[in-house]
């Protein structure tokens, strides 16, 4: 059995795509290939679900569109999802023992679309429950192991969809960004991975977390292969009532990201020698604290360093909320969370405990065996805020603050630059346990990347070197004004054809 899969041998899913068309390898054999390999690299724990016979039927299905001669852009790109995503099929569980068995009737928005597009999903990738946590290790059915280093989290709540991608199982994954959890396990996986300004990509059939958070983006190894699917994910969807009609003056539908990409891409190959003269990068000081690893901010400045040779010029601003934005987070999320997850009761569907007196006591029981303990800590925090008494002093003076920290990304945009860059995350990944006990250490590892979830910014994150003292990868963050997915994508490809960071792979341990 192989843990090398055939797709691997394909360096994008463009040249996956053209080699699919020209029938020199089939949706099938590569379906068949990466269901070997993701059963070989069992030890990574990044599948909860697989069925090779829903596999191989997609495959199949994807065959026969190839040789219709008119097959979709995705048609027989080995992907899997998030299970956060519900799907016909495959269990959803979100990672919880409360949806341990769950199989939904109906696929989510994201998961259809890319079928649609022709996407062969090799089934549900492991996560934090219920998408709460930075390190994968709140999964009811264990850690997922970092690819290159099992003794390492790949970083969360997405880091079965990093660990995949960097251990070449599949060529993308989908993965939700509530906090930062599509570019954290990027970074700490050494992939890219993108959050797309909130609405642009559907919420329906996305178990929710924090509802004015959550939004879904894709992980791959290279830029273009997230604006592979990153527009077809892309587009209005009645069903979303958090879903944007239109973006900045023009329909959000499948095609907008393509064609800002292909602008932006234009606009740089006609600049010559230098692609990005003019372009104004922000470096803002707060993300250069004394909490930031000297190995990480090292590489940052190197990446830096590689834009300005490009012709960018570096601006110095201030985003003078970044430390407000932790404890903003941490107030708004776990509020919306606690009204969320009210919906498992162990009524209808979810775990139902086995022994109970009444009505409230089976609620009680159901909740507390079938919810972790994360979990449980965020839905108190969530329901403490929100209670008569505590409500102004906590749930709305974080809305007010969290207007302050959008209000200070356009202050910025405005005048001062044109895109934002800095770290990711303030260290390489850690060891799994590191922080067992103090639970709310990790929180303090998203300074970086909460004020733009706050402010439902599009964010990416690639990879851009390694630490000095663990070699583990270190991720760039590149952070637009709204509806700049594409532009933000241009400026990551640009980046990756000059260095070769997205091209380093781990051994297999």
């Amino acid at each position: 059995m192989s843990s090398t899969p055939l797709h691997t041998e394909f360096d994008s899913i463009a040249h996956l795509r053209d080699a699919l068309r020209d029938r020199k390898v089939s949706a099938r054999e590569l379906a068949s290939s990466a269901l070997d390999a993701a059963q070989a690299r069992a030890d990574l724990n990044a599948f909860l679900h697989i069925d090779p016979d829903l596999t191989l039927a997609q495959a199949d299905a994807a065959d026969q569109r190839l040789a219709s001669g008119q097959p979709p852009a995705l048609a027989g790109v080995p992907i899997a999802h998030k299970d956060v995503f519900v799907t016909q099929g495959w269990r959803t569980t979100a990672a919880s023992k409360m949806l341990g068995q769950y199989v939904s009737p109906f696929d989510a928005t994201v998961v259809s679309r890319l079928q649609q597009a022709g996407a062969v999903s090799l089934g549900k990738l492991n996560c934090d429950e219920f998408a709460m946590g930075s390190g994968n290790e709140n999964s009811a059915f264990g850690p997922v192991r970092n690819p290159w280093d099992p003794s390492a989290v790949p970083g969360g709540s997405s880091g079965g969809s990093a660990a995949a991608v960097a251990a070449g199982l599949v060529m993308g994954a989908t993965g939700t960004d509530t906090g930062g959890s599509v570019r954290q396990p990027a970074a700490l996986c050494g992939v890219s991975g993108i959050k797309p300004t909130y609405g642009t990509v559907s919420r329906f059939g996305m178990v929710a977390y924090g509802s004015s958070l959550d939004q879904a983006g894709p992980i791959a190894r290279h830029a273009r292969d997230l604006l592979a699917l990153l527009d077809p994910m892309s587009g209005f969807d009645p069903r979303d009532a958090t879903s944007l009609e239109s973006c900045d003056g023009s329909q959000n539908q499948p095609g907008r990201i393509q064609a800002d990409f292909q602008t932006a891409a234009a606009s740089q190959e006609a600049a010559g020698s230098q692609p990005l003269k003019g372009l104004r990068i922000g470096v803002p000081k707060e993300f250069f604290n004394a909490s930031l690893a000297p190995d990480v901010a090292g590489a940052i400045e190197a990446a830096l360093q590689v834009f300005e040779s490009l012709g960018a010029v570096r601006v110095g601003i201030s985003l003078p909320r970044t430390e407000l934005s932790i404890p903003t987070y941490y107030v708004i999320a776990p509020a919306e969370a606690s009204s969320n997850l009210s919906r498992y009761d162990g009524v209808r569907y979810g775990h139902r405990a086995a022994q109970y007196g009444d009505l409230a006591e089976m609620t009680s029981r159901s909740r507390t065996e079938g919810f972790g303990a994360e979990v449980l800590r965020r839905i108190m925090v969530g329901t403490y805020v929100l209670s008569h008494g505590y409500y102004d002093a906590y749930y709305l003076q974080a809305q007010r603050v969290r207007r302050m920290i959008v209000n200070d990304f356009q202050q910025a945009f405005s005048s001062q630059c044109d895109v934002i860059m800095g770290p990711v995350t303030p260290s390489v990944a850690k060891h799994i346990g590191d922080n067992r006990e103090d639970p709310t250490a990790d929180w303090l590892a998203d300074i970086y990347t909460l004020g733009i979830s706050l402010a439902g910014l599009p964010a990416m994150s690639i990879p851009c070197g390694f630490g000095a003292e663990r070699p583990l990868p270190v991720g760039l963050q590149i952070i637009g004004n709204y509806f700049t997915e594409g532009r933000l994508l241009a400026l990551a490809d640009r980046y990756q054809q000059v260095t070769d960071w997205h091209q380093r792979k781990p051994e297999q341990q």
